[in-house]
C-alpha cells in the first residue's frame, strides 16, 4: 500500500473515533428525581408551576431568579437561576433548564423557553397584488 492510502485510513479513523467519543458525551432529557441521583449536569424539560409564582426583584438582586417548575412526570420542584429573569418568561409553554440539583433545589445554568408562535394566534392572507392582510381567527 502506498503512504497516502495508510495516512488517509488513520486519518479516517481518528476522525469516526472523534465522532463516537463526542455523540457519547451528549446529554439526554431527564427529570427531577434523576437529576437528584447525578453527579453531572443534567437537562430537565417541564413548565412553569404559575400557581406558585415566581420571585424576581431587579431592585435587591437582579441576579436571582427562582420560580418552581413541573417537569414531565408531575414532580413540581423549585429552581434558581443565578442571572436576571428571562424576557417573557410567563408566555413560555417548555421549558428546558439546565444545571445541577442540591439540597431539593435545582440550581439552573441556563434556561432555554419554547414561546408560542405569534402565527398561531392570527392567520394572514396574501392577496394577488403581493399585499398581506391579517384574518382574524373565527
Amino acid at each position: 500500500m502506498r503512504k497516502s492510502a495508510i495516512i488517509g485510513l488513520i486519518t479516517i479513523a481518528i476522525c469516526i473515533g472523534l465522532l463516537v467519543s463526542l455523540n457519547a458525551e451528549t446529554d439526554s432529557y431527564s427529570n427531577f428525581t434523576q437529576a437528584a441521583g447525578s453527579e453531572k449536569e443534567e437537562h430537565v424539560i417541564g413548565h412553569w408551576e404559575k400557581t406558585k409564582g415566581m420571585h424576581y426583584d431587579a431592585v435587591k438582586d437582579p441576579n436571582h431568579f427562582a420560580f418552581y417548575m413541573k417537569d414531565e412526570k408531575g414532580k413540581v420542584n423549585k429552581v434558581v437561576l443565578n442571572g436576571t429573569k428571562p424576557q417573557d418568561f410567563e408566555r413560555s409553554e417548555k421549558l428546558v433548564i439546565i444545571g445541577e440539583m442540591k439540597n431539593d433545589t435545582f440550581y439552573a445554568s441556563k434556561i432555554l423557553m419554547k414561546c408560542p408562535s405569534k402565527y398561531n394566534d392570527n392567520m394572514v392572507e396574501v392577496n394577488q397584488d403581493g399585499t398581506v392582510t391579517q384574518v382574524k381567527k373565527s
